[in-house]
């Protein structure tokens, strides 16, 4: 029964059948793209005169480096872990809190359907430059700029948020449906009303998830940025690599792996409470 109804409905039968278009037409194009990858792929590998002696030797050296960070001390140098764990969670929660306020302003003004296109290149291009250099690299800047310590941190990590935060939450913004901004307009609603109660009510779980997401991020990179001596829990660990403290080290992974595993939790809580 099942077939003859298959065969009598021709249009069921065909999209069964249905399969996506190809990304690209012509079938030559595919396999020359294909083996042109390949070839590429494998030119690379060739070129980077790997010494593969050298590199299975460095397995055991890689295990015996392991091995010294085994069992994790946390006792003796607690006073100075504390107080980079502290410091870090400072410079994440001011520069989370610093970096969303900037980034709002800039993504509305960085959204086409919203902007003006003066305002709108101009805010692109802060989100460009945001986004072009790596944090390291601001944080050097900073610390030339303000000195060793946590201010340096913060700035880095504020001005890294804007355009992480920024980008994404104004191409949320260009995909909301206009029906409820012009809604807003028709009844004679100002710019700032449609913004609130036209956009805001579309992106604000996107808002809310890039916020948490953005403090698990900058815990992460505070400890990246002590290296440069941006302060944070990184400096602590730079200082007990360079002394061979390696039981130290260790204690201090446990610890930032422990506190990322509490956002990443704590997060999806407050995403379940909020929505």
């Amino acid at each position: 029964m099942s077939a003859s109804h298959a065969t009598s409905n021709p249009y069921a039968a065909q999209a069964a059948g249905w399969r996506p278009p190809p990304l690209i037409g012509s079938r030559a194009l595919r396999w020359a793209l294909l083996l042109g990858g390949l070839a590429w792929f494998v030119a690379a590998l060739v070129t980077m005169e790997i010494n593969w002696a050298r590199a299975a030797e460095g397995w055991q050296r890689g295990a015996r480096f392991l091995a010294a960070f085994v069992p994790p001390d946390f006792v003796s140098k607690w006073d100075d872990i504390a107080e980079g764990l502290l410091e870090s969670v400072m410079m994440t929660v001011v520069s989370t809190v610093l970096g969303l306020v900037l980034s709002v302003p800039v993504a509305v003004g960085a959204a086409r359907n919203l902007a003006p296109r003066p305002v709108y290149l101009l805010c692109r291009a802060v989100l460009v430059v945001s986004r072009t250099f790596q944090e390291v690299l601001i944080a050097i800047l900073f610390v030339a700029m303000f000195g060793f310590g946590p201010l340096a941190g913060t700035l880095t990590l504020a001005f890294a948020t804007i355009g992480f935060v920024g980008k994404l939450l104004a191409e949320d913004i260009e995909a909301t449906d206009p029906a409820q901004l012009e809604a807003m307009r028709a009844t004679g609603g100002s710019w700032l009303q449609g913004l609130a109660w036209g956009i805001l009510p579309q992106v604000k779980p996107r808002l809310l998830g890039l916020s948490l997401y953005r403090v698990d991020i900058n815990f992460r990179e505070s400890a990246v940025l002590g290296i440069v001596g941006a302060g944070g829990i990184g400096a602590t660990l730079n200082t007990s690599l360079d002394r061979y403290e390696f039981d130290t080290a260790a204690a201090i992974l446990l610890l930032i792996i422990l506190i990322v595993m509490a956002c990443e939790y704590a997060s999806g809580v407050i995403r379940r409470a909020a929505l």
